[in-house]
């Protein structure tokens, strides 16, 4: 696990904050658009309570949380409630235990945001950064995540 997480922290970045959203509502928003991910990743089920520092920013989990390596080499934390609602495990992996999960095809809302931004993870939670060019997901009301222009374009796919 000390591993695991020294890799995370030697991630961190520096963002220039810019805009902070606040109040977001994709769903009345004309410029997002419906995408699903598609992606296996790998999991560890974190043990204890910490920080995973991504590129996007702090990500504070507790024990049961899943840590995701992406297949981009992105790192998150998911809370196990939403990532057993948002994952699956593939055929070589026992669900609930370590190993590579396939991203369920549930579509998110996103737009891209044209200038560095802040968004809040949840109301309270994590404050995530983008870079210019980088994107806005929600996932449900109030649950928000941003992916890295790059990385979205590799693992998202326009619905419908």
């Amino acid at each position: 696990m000390d591993r695991i997480r020294s890799h995370y922290v030697k991630q961190e970045l520096t963002l220039n904050a810019g805009l902070e959203l606040m109040n977001i509502d994709l769903t009345v928003d004309p410029l997002a658009a419906l995408y699903i991910k598609a992606e296996v990743v790998t999991v560890i089920f974190a043990q204890q309570g910490g920080d995973l520092i991504s590129l996007e920013g702090t990500n504070h989990y507790k024990a049961g949380d899943a840590l995701i390596t992406g297949s981009t080499g992105s790192h998150w934390s998911v809370s196990r409630e939403r990532f057993d609602v948002k994952y699956e495990a593939v055929t070589s992996t026992t669900p609930g235990l370590d190993g590579s999960y396939r991203a369920r095809p549930i579509p998110v809302l996103a737009k891209q945001i044209p200038e560095p931004f802040t968004a809040e993870r949840s109301a309270g939670g994590d404050v995530l950064r983008g870079n210019a060019g980088d994107w806005l997901l929600q996932y449900g009301p109030g649950d928000f995540g941003v992916a890295e222009h790059h990385r979205f374009t590799q693992v998202y796919r326009k619905y419908g």
